[in-house]
């Protein structure tokens, strides 16, 4: 039975609300833990159906996994098989990462060709790419890459665009390699960060981590460890944009307040009072309606492209006129559609979309494309006229962890109702 919320519009939040780890980090930490036997202990881990599904592509290979709360704990035995292609890798992008740690310690992977949002293509020729430099076969056959290896030799490695899933592959394959890696353009997400963390605790070594050279010298061999999971950056700038939309008032804890410098000076531009507590949060007050401000999306530092439906909703209701270019996944501007069904005045061309501010939207059916998408459009949502439904709710239960529960104690009436759409 399909599921859909009912979002009553006109709310304003206020209060207080915590981020726990982040999406973008889990799933491969949890693939990370492929490289050692033994029981790697992973905490602060998102209640989100991503989780378990990360956990059965695990169970495929041979792991034992038990989740329980936030803590995911993964027994990894000395006799691991190498392919990968249960169900659930057609479910979630990030299963793809678990390539690199099977080359790495097995030297050979069959490895399902993932599923995950409707973005737009994310090919893996850089990851492909990269397992050859270090000595390693790929190729797709059959719906799977085929990797193969006699063995893995250090290697300079260039990546054409610092492609997050392309550094975390090739990363977590030379951890293990004979000699030293070179990762040149790699990407600076604190996610790249935290697994590097996970990595060295475990016995890697790794130099340059937060810059875009990675410098790794392989290991005989890793051990497991206990590990907790960064707070989630999107989750956070997502709370921060519905403090902005809806002209209210929140503090966010559990996130690194500099992970997203550029996403709150942006707020700042629009009108917003910020504070931020480093390490621990921010405090984002928005006193009146918020104004237009031009968004640019590009690989960290820069503004995620999972903050892109965020700067359209946010647009949508601010007062003048907005520009959001896309630069990484073209299909993100699938979004606008749905804003257009609220009363969003906005027109695509290209990368790029000019969104006109009104003072309220008006409700209506809207469908997620994606996980980032449905939040917006829930956000969306608090800022129309009536209810709006929004469907395809699936895609915002493997992001959002409590979602509704913590929309609804900060201020705003959302229902989870059960039953089919009207459209087919």
């Amino acid at each position: 039975m399909s599921e859909h919320f009912n979002v009553h519009g006109g709310a304003r939040l206020v209060g207080e609300v915590e981020v726990v780890g982040a999406k973008n980090s889990v799933l491969k930490l949890m693939a990370a833990a492929l490289l050692a036997e033994g029981t790697t202990t992973i905490t602060n881990c998102p209640q989100i159906l991503d989780v378990p599904l990360m956990g059965d592509v695990l169970r495929s290979v041979g792991c034992e996994v038990e989740i329980e709360g936030d803590t995911a704990r993964i027994t990894t035995p000395a006799e691991l098989s190498h392919r990968a292609d249960s169900a659930a890798m057609g479910k979630l992008r990030a299963s793809v990462c678990v390539l690199g740690p099977l080359v790495g310690r097995l030297k050979q992977a069959v490895v399902a060709l993932p599923g995950g949002d409707a973005i737009g293509q994310r090919p893996l020729d850089m990851h492909q790419n990269g397992l050859r430099k270090l000595g390693a076969t790929s190729t797709i056959e059959h719906g799977c890459v085929v990797a193969k290896a006699e063995s893995l030799v250090g290697a300079q490695i260039w990546l054409d665009f610092p492609s997050v899933g392309a550094t975390e592959n090739i990363l977590m394959a030379a951890v293990l390699a004979e000699g030293s890696t070179v990762i040149d353009n790699a990407a600076r997400e604190p996610e790249i960060a935290d697994i590097c963390t996970m990595l060295t605790e475990m016995g890697a070594k790794i130099e340059g981590v937060g810059t875009s050279t990675l410098t790794v010298h392989g290991v005989p061999q890793l051990n497991p460890t206990e590990h907790r999971v960064i707070g989630d950056r999107i989750v956070g700038a997502t709370w921060a944009f519905a403090a902005s939309m809806t002209r209210g008032d929140l503090t966010v804890r559990g996130v690194n307040s500099h992970h997203l410098d550029l996403v709150l000076d942006k707020l700042r531009l629009a009108g917003a009072e910020v504070t931020t507590f480093d390490e621990k949060g921010f405090r984002v007050v928005q006193p009146e309606r918020p104004k237009a401000v031009d968004w640019v999306t590009l690989p960290y530092p820069g503004f995620a492209t999972d903050l892109q439906p965020f700067a359209v909703a946010l647009s949508a209701v601010s007062d003048g006129t907005s520009m959001i270019t896309e630069n990484v996944y073209e299909a993100r501007f699938r979004f606008i559609e749905e804003m257009i069904r609220l009363s969003g005045d906005a027109r695509t061309d290209g990368h790029h979309a000019v969104v006109r501010g009104v003072d309220r939207l008006s409700s209506a059916p809207v469908w997620a494309s994606d996980i980032r998408a449905g939040a917006g459009l829930v956000l969306a949502g608090l800022c129309a006229d009536g209810v709006t439904q929004v469907w395809d709710v699936f895609h915002i239960d493997r992001g959002y962890p409590h979602f509704v529960e913590n929309l609804n104690r900060l201020g705003a009436r959302i229902d989870r109702v059960a039953g089919e759409p009207e459209r087919a």
